[in-house]
């Protein structure tokens, strides 16, 4: 693709934005949850596992485990074998367990509204946060870099960085409005899982496609 101007990569990346708004005008998150703590819970158990395996096992836990208190309090054999479909789930289900823990002894079993204290607790990097920052309190701290993200931003021209998902993130902010963070992530991860598939992407249903340099490449 040409080289463009700061001034022309913006237009593009809105014009961007807004056809995938009015292609997927219900694009949100996929996990099942109910309040911050279930959310929190369910996107620590998403790494390397889709949404829907995730929301397979996540009924069941908060079936058993329904606050931080409980979780904090819980076997760690008993939390394994429930999250076991989702993959590592020995990690995994220390890290929830770590996570609860942590909500009960500095934060009264709530969770925290700022991005220092999420990443301060077990199990919660920046990606993390920003899912529970952007859709469980509507504060837009960030973008969400997830698979999906980084090959779609990659492939749109919307960043030249491939591999670090915070240098993605801030070509990201640079290019789109505060109010539109939270919600760029779910149109790029719905397209990413509708249409611009990792290995055979649909160019000839994209939306997008006349504005993407990757179009039938």
């Amino acid at each position: 693709m040409p080289r463009e101007s700061r001034k022309a990569k913006r237009e593009r990346a809105r014009e961007i934005y807004d056809l995938l708004d009015e292609e997927y005008p219900d694009a949100h998150c996929e996990l099942d949850f109910d309040g911050p703590f279930q959310l929190a819970v369910a996107t620590i158990l998403s790494a390397q596992t889709t949404d829907v395996r995730v929301n397979q096992v996540t009924p069941t836990l908060f079936a058993r485990f329904r606050t931080a208190p409980d979780l904090a309090g819980a076997p760690l054999e008993e939390v394994e074998e429930i999250v076991r479909p989702t993959g590592f789930f020995r990690n995994k289900a220390k890290n929830i367990v770590g996570f609860a823990e942590g909500l009960v002894e500095r934060h009264g079993g709530e969770v925290p509204r700022a991005m220092d204290e999420l990443r301060a607790l077990p199990g919660v990097g920046r990606k993390t946060a920003n899912v529970i920052l952007g859709n469980a309190f509507g504060i837009s701290e960030g973008v969400v870099v997830d698979t999906h993200v980084r090959r779609l931003s990659n492939r749109l021209g919307l960043t030249g960085e491939r591999k670090n998902p915070e240098r993605i993130e801030r070509d990201l902010t640079h290019l789109f409005p505060t109010e539109r963070w939270t919600q760029l992530s779910h149109l790029l991860i719905w397209h990413g899982r509708r249409v611009c598939d990792a290995r055979k992407p649909r160019c000839e249903a994209c939306v997008v496609s006349h504005l993407c340099p990757s179009s039938g490449v």
